[in-house]
């Protein structure tokens, strides 16, 4: 007998996709049961779940290490799209089994990996589906776009608001917190750490409900620009369409940006008084996003058994302060240990890393990379002149800069008249988005005459080159601890418990190593 096993996907949790996966998990059974020769192992079914990457299917995972275990020689499937819609994925995992002696039956497309064609239309069949992957996927990316322009707002609840059916409406209760939180901040002049700590005495919960505060999470609702009633989306955005990761937007695709969008909770001029007051404070070093830019380390070193970050805790001493890093979780809980329930709790990792040994570390991983410093000085100095020269307003850039936005524009209106010849958008659609485009474009075009038409100031390009030259070359030899710079240079430092660390830059794949 051969034991078989049949493997079915639906990529969305829909109801009529609910209908289709049980359907399908009853014709695997009702077709086995009619081969005299066959006998079902089981049905790997993963519900709800992409089919571009194989990392969160379980049932897929699974039923590959089934196969690796011998525990069945054949795999039934719908069709190749069931099976993955990554041709790396489908070739891959298809040779693997072959080369067990595992086969796969596509069983509406007709192939089966054991022919010796198999792999030649396989492809074929792969390339087709992952081709029809990248179209909906850029489909959807282009419809979720133009509902963003039209002011629907994607994303959840937050404290304040409530979000339904893509609409925004004030949440009393929690928008007393955020005006209470401005207040303290804009006008009463307290820093972040301190109205996280007098929210959480008081009782006021977040709008995840918990009772925990923290500077960070105070940061991030006074930079909120939907306080004001302004929208910004498009923050984060998915590059592959085959990993599905999410990243920061910091310029690789155009925002989606809405000023008053809907009904504020604080108002413009206590916005603004605050913003202001944000970019003061971080000049000075004084908050941070996330964790803490107060520090270089901040949210930087790692611990190596329960992946917290170690938080700095300054000692007095005879000659000033001495600022010591720690694992939060071993400096809150203590040493790991099990509680009533089984959950491990705690870390034992016992490690306590000082500020100017990790400093010392970083600049040790710096001189290791071997650096021309004077190539490098001489072209972030020309990038850090024009950098300044065109925040003057002189910049050679901004001309070109304006004639991409106008191309960008130009794309706009051909995918707008490609939506509206399909029958996606409606012709008072049409005609709103078109005036929309124009006047963009018209702006864009103002700015960029007078953008050609600006003359170059008369500044002393030597003594503004040499100035900045100097500061770089101090920079790159650890003589200014700059914040700002290092911080960025740093990806994190992993500390071990058998006493070693491991250090990453960013953008490298050097792991630095260091034993005390």
């Amino acid at each position: 007998m051969i034991r078989v096993a049949s493997y079915c996907r639906v990529s969305t949790d829909k109801e009529d996709q609910a209908n289709s996966f049980e359907a399908q998990q009853r014709y695997f059974r009702a077709y086995i049961a009619r081969q005299p020769d066959w006998e079902l192992y089981e049905i790997y079914a993963d519900e709800g779940i992409t089919g571009t990457s194989t990392k969160k299917r379980i049932q897929f995972n699974r039923m590959m290490n089934d196969a690796y275990a011998g525990r069945f020689q054949l795999i039934l499937t719908k069709e190749v799209s069931r099976f993955s819609r990554n041709i790396l994925d489908t070739i891959s995992y298809t040779r693997e089994l072959k080369s067990m002696g595992t086969g796969v039956i596509f069983m509406n497309d007709g192939i089966n990996t054991l022919d010796e064609d198999a792999e030649l239309r396989l492809s074929i069949m792969a390339s087709i589906a992952q081709e029809e992957s990248r179209k909906i996927s850029s489909r959807v990316k282009w419809g979720q776009t133009r509902q963003m322009e039209r002011g629907v707002v994607f994303g959840r609840s937050l404290l304040g608001y409530d979000v339904k059916n893509g609409t925004l409406s004030i949440n009393p209760e929690g928008a007393e917190i955020v005006r209470l939180i401005f207040h303290k901040y804009g006008v009463e002049g307290k820093g972040t750490t301190v109205i996280a700590r007098e929210l959480q005495e008081a009782g006021y919960r977040t709008s995840t409900g918990r009772a925990m505060w923290s500077n960070s999470h105070i940061v991030k609702i006074l930079q909120n620009e939907k306080y004001v009633g302004d929208l910004i989306q498009k923050k984060a955005y998915t590059p592959d369409y085959l990993t599905h990761e999410k990243k920061a937007n910091h310029g690789a695709e155009e925002r989606v940006i809405l000023r008053n969008h809907h009904e504020p909770i604080i108002d413009r001029d206590l916005w603004d008084t605050v913003q202001g007051e944000l970019r003061k404070r971080n000049r000075c070093g004084e908050y941070g996003a996330g964790h803490s830019n107060r520090y270089i380390f901040s949210g930087k070193i790692k611990c190596g058994v329960c992946g917290a970050s170690f938080v700095a805790r300054t000692k007095k001493t005879k000659n000033g302060s001495l600022k010591r890093w720690r694992c939060f979780t071993a400096a809150n809980e203590g040493r790991r240990r099990v509680d009533a329930y089984g959950n491990i709790i705690g870390c034992d990792i016992g490690w306590i890393l000082r500020d100017d040994m990790a400093f010392d570390l970083l600049r040790t991983a710096l001189r290791r990379l071997n650096l021309d410093v004077g190539e490098v000085t001489n072209t972030v100095t020309a990038m850090a002149v024009d950098a300044i020269r065109l925040e003057e307003g002189v910049g050679l850039e901004e001309p070109e800069r304006l004639r991409q936005e106008i191309q960008q524009i130009g794309k706009k209106k051909e995918s707008m008249l490609d939506a509206f010849f399909t029958g996606d958008i409606t012709a008072d659609e049409m005609r709103v988005m078109k005036a929309r485009y124009d006047r963009e474009q018209d702006d864009l075009w103002k700015r960029l005459k007078a953008a050609e038409a600006r003359e170059n100031p008369a500044t002393d390009g030597v003594d503004l080159y040499c100035g900045i030259e100097r500061e770089i070359i101090d920079l790159m030899n650890g003589r200014i601890k700059s914040v700002a710079f290092y911080r960025t240079l740093l990806d994190h430092i992993t500390v071990f418990p058998d006493r070693h660390l491991e250090l990453r830059l960013n953008y490298l794949t050097q792991v630095f190593q260091f034993s005390e």
